[in-house]
């Protein structure tokens, strides 16, 4: 019997050496079999769905080719393919656009791809189908040729913002909400205590979603040579089927897929083929590989202490304090990077965790490797807290911008159990020990120092940014309050320094290290892409947990944990609910999007 369990335990660790020997194996294989770039090209991509702003490599995913390809990824891609000459034109498939930003930033990528003299097609089935289709058609407004099917439409139909409000529904549970917020347009705790918009949240959304329908209006005017006047009646008549389509000037043709691809593939010449622009990119080879070193450091999703990770079950990111702080003290001590350039899209979260990221673009600077930030689709709160002492802030016109402000507070969930006959008895040893406690109220000590808090933080936050802005603080403290705003209007306020993605930012980047304005610049990513290796290795459940590299510290022990951290991710859920005594956690300098329908 024990030589059979010996035999079992040496075929079970050979099949796992042969597992691995094979892995590398076929990415050897699949390496050296890459196929090339064909002579005469058609770029393809479809945009059904939004593109992610960055993919962590905690997983084999992108071994086996199902990473999808990211934001920067295409913007990459088209900006190699429009100095190619293999590449003649690109076509795109226009389904769900994204955050106005994001729009924004693919519309400047196909802008500049146009500028080469190359000829960029947007097609769909419909823009809307009886919805609103305004945010894909402001994108494919951009390109030199719009098409819809003939039982297509176009649903230019504006913008709106909605906000759910569930004050009643809350009290209808016996659940109650103890929150306090810095200042009066700090919005996010407005859906537990109001029932509507308040004066404040309805002067700042209408002002947000103004300018945002402003930049749309604008686009559209430019892109289909048309007034903004006309744009704007055009938008109160639509929606417009088929032929109304064309007739108003909104796309130039009624046409099938088969029917656009056949013209393209015509127009390129003989031996035309297709090619999507991720799997063009590799082939072809990333712009910016050579040249100074730029450290490029992402900073995605909510701000929790901890380290960055991917929820399958939300499908979001977190932006991990202790991992955003490693990639800049790992950036910093590389005698190679001369500047960094910290990508940030994230609502914000952990006001610890944001002041963990803060001081280490501090101490970068400090160290003499200058910072340009490149806002995504929101650098909120939180998020632009991390942001905010930057040599330079980059944002779209549309990004959500801002948020200076604080909340915190618990929900009191008593009365709620009490009504399935549960009661909870405390206690308890300390005046405070039940400051967070979901069962009891605030006492008026813990009301007044919990105010004090909120007061504390605030006065932080706007004392810093006012600081890295150089402004005084009173004239900070006027665009603070909590208010969004977009780009456009955070620029004007002094809040960022420019307009634009990652072409402008990485112009800001050459600018503060003292290059050139055409010098080559070299992206590095950091942290740096593990090895397949070695998230093998981790996922086996081996580590270099001895290892007091900053890398080190961040790497999973094996898959039990990993499933565990799952199961937690739906606890937290229930903590931003109230229904634990995390409720609290991270919470404190946050600003969600808005319900941006469009």
């Amino acid at each position: 019997m024990k030589r059979f369990f010996i035999g079992a335990l040496a075929f079970i660790g050979a099949l796992s050496v042969l597992f691995v020997v094979g892995v590398v194996g076929l990415l050897m294989l699949a390496s050296a079999s890459k196929p090339g770039v064909p002579s005469n090209l058609v770029l393809e991509l479809d945009l059904q769905q939004p593109l992610p702003e960055y993919t962590l490599d905690t997983s084999l995913a992108g071994a086996f080719g199902d990473t999808p390809a990211s934001l920067r990824d295409v913007v990459e891609g088209l900006e190699q393919a429009a100095r190619d000459p293999r590449v003649k034109s690109l076509v795109v498939r226009v389904g769900q656009p994204g955050s106005s930003a994001q729009v924004q930033e693919l519309r400047d990528a196909v802008k500049a791809f146009r500028a080469t003299g190359k000829r960029a097609v947007a097609y769909a089935d419909g823009f809307g189908e009886a919805g609103n289709g305004t945010g894909a058609y402001y994108l494919a407004s951009a390109f030199d040729a719009v098409y819809i099917q003939p039982s297509g439409d176009v649903g230019l139909t504006g913008i709106a913002l909605e906000t759910p409000f569930a004050r009643d529904a809350f009290a209808k549970f016996g659940v109650k909400a103890e929150y306090g917020k810095r200042a009066e347009y700090k919005n996010a705790v407005n859906t537990f205590t109001d029932e509507a918009y308040g004066p404040e949240q309805r002067e700042a959304t209408e002002a947000y979603g103004g300018s945002l329908f402003r930049q749309v209006v604008k686009g559209v005017a430019e892109g289909r040579k048309l007034t903004e006047d006309e744009v704007r009646a055009l938008i109160d008549r639509a929606p417009f089927m088929g032929q109304k389509a064309v007739d108003a000037k909104l796309v130039d043709g009624l046409r099938y897929r088969d029917e656009i691809y056949d013209e393209l593939k015509k127009q390129a010449g003989d031996g035309a083929q297709f090619l999507y622009v991720d799997k063009y990119l590799e082939r072809a080879g990333r712009p910016h590989q050579t040249g100074t070193t730029v450290a490029l450091i992402y900073g995605v999703g909510e701000v929790l202490r901890g380290k960055s990770q991917s929820n399958p079950l939300s499908g979001g990111q977190v932006m991990g304090g202790d991992t955003v702080a490693a990639a800049f003290r790992k950036a910093v001590e590389d005698p190679n990077v001369k500047a960094i350039l910290f990508r940030v899209d994230s609502p914000g979260g952990s006001y610890s965790a944001s002041d963990t990221v803060r001081r280490e673009v501090q101490r970068a600077r400090e160290a003499g490797k200058p910072v340009i930030v490149s806002m995504g689709s929101y650098a909120a709160s939180g998020g632009y807290y991390v942001a905010m002492g930057a040599d330079k802030i980059v944002a779209q016109p549309g990004t959500l911008t801002g948020s200076i402000g604080v909340y915190n507070g618990k929900f009191v969930t008593a009365d709620f159990w009490a009504k399935f006959g549960v009661n909870f008895d405390t206690i308890a040893f300390g005046r405070n020990a039940t400051f967070t406690s979901t069962d009891l109220d605030f006492t008026p000590e813990q009301r007044a120092q919990f105010e004090t808090e909120l007061d504390d933080i605030y006065l932080d936050f706007t004392s810093r940014a006012a600081q890295a802005r150089n402004m005084p603080l009173e004239k900070l403290q006027a665009v603070a309050k909590g208010r969004v705003w977009t780009g456009e209007d955070a620029l004007e306020r002094g809040l960022v320094d420019a307009l634009g993605g990652y072409t402008k930012a990485l112009e800001l980047v050459r600018e503060a290290a003292k290059l050139s304005k055409d010098a080559p610049v070299r992206l590095q990513v950091f942290p740096r892409p593990k090895a397949t290796g070695q998230v093998l290795s981790e996922l086996l459940g081996k580590s270099d947990a001895d290892n007091s590299d900053d890398d080190a510290a961040g790497a999973q022990a094996g898959v039990a944990p990993q499933v565990l951290e799952q199961v937690r991710a739906v606890y937290r859920v229930g903590a931003k609910l109230g229904l634990t005594e995390q409720g609290r956690e991270g919470r404190m300098l946050y600003a969600p999007m808005p319900e941006l329908r469009w």
